[in-house]
């Protein structure tokens, strides 16, 4: 565990990642120092998924790593960054690469702490507060997207052949992040994982695990220990974070969607 403070707002923190029992090579990637929490599963196999992940972590590890609150620029720019990367990344490679992207940034905004939500891909972002738990991220993936638009029930998803077909990532035609800005609560944890969590263990026993689990690194090793004993199919990473002190005392109905521009004009595409 690793105690931060992050502008006015005290943390603890804990990251946890394993290869699980299929993979041959952790292609998963994270940064848990703040003032930006990331998780970054690389696609690209053998030949590049790890660096792509690494790449990823990397350009917001150049643009974010100090004790200050984080900025929208900055977010901005680090996502930018982490496509140019990972173009970089995919050009050495035969089949390409890319990498999801999903994390919080600590930002002021309006005088208040903010969490700076982002997502690129099917990594996921929770927040727990008391026994609730609440998914704050939207999963870029053909299942989801088909289910959202009305096309798949829910019922069927679990055996639809092509539901973790990924339809965003850094490195792809597509990098558009979706974002949020959400208020930071004293005394919330957030739950930050790639989909080798997700994928193995139900949301229900993920907020089990939030609620009955006290320290950080307790609660991201037990979610990685279950998520190896329901297959361990694909890589685990987990980073859980408590906020202690130094923000709202009481829950905002207010969570803010605003755009991160990773396209138009403003990125250099996957070439």
């Amino acid at each position: 565990m690793t105690a931060l403070t992050i502008g006015s707002v005290s943390l603890n923190v804990a990251a946890v990642t394993d290869v699980g029992l299929v993979r041959a090579q952790n292609e998963d990637a994270f940064m848990a120092d703040g003032p930006a929490f990331v998780v970054a599963d690389g696609m690209g196999g053998y030949e590049a998924g790890d660096r792509a992940s690494a790449a990823v972590v990397a350009a917001f590890k150049d643009r974010l790593s100090s004790t200050a609150f984080g900025t929208f620029d900055e977010v901005n720019a680090a996502l930018l960054d982490a496509d140019d990367r990972v173009a970089v990344v995919a050009a050495g490679t035969t089949i390409g690469a890319g990498s999801t992207a999903t994390g919080a940034v600590l930002a002021d905004h309006q005088g208040r702490p903010h969490w700076l939500v982002f997502n690129v891909g099917d990594s996921r972002v929770y927040r727990h507060l008391g026994t609730h738990l609440q998914q704050l991220t939207t999963d870029h993936s053909l299942g989801r997207e088909l289910v959202a638009a009305g096309e798949l029930s829910e019922a069927d998803l679990a055996t639809f052949p092509q539901r973790n077909v990924i339809t965003r990532a850094i490195g792809a035609d597509d990098s558009l992040a979706d974002s949020w800005l959400v208020p930071v609560v004293n005394g919330e944890r957030l739950m930050m994982c790639s989909d080798g969590l997700h994928g193995e263990v139900d949301d229900e026993t993920i907020r089990a695990v939030l609620t009955m689990t006290g320290r950080p690194e307790d609660a991201a090793q037990r979610l990685v220990s279950l998520a190896k004993e329901h297959g361990g199919r694909d890589n685990i990473t987990v980073v859980v974070i408590d906020v202690l002190a130094g923000a709202d005392d009481l829950l905002s109905e207010h969570t803010s969607h605003v755009g991160l521009d990773t396209t138009a004009d403003t990125v250099v595409k996957h070439r």
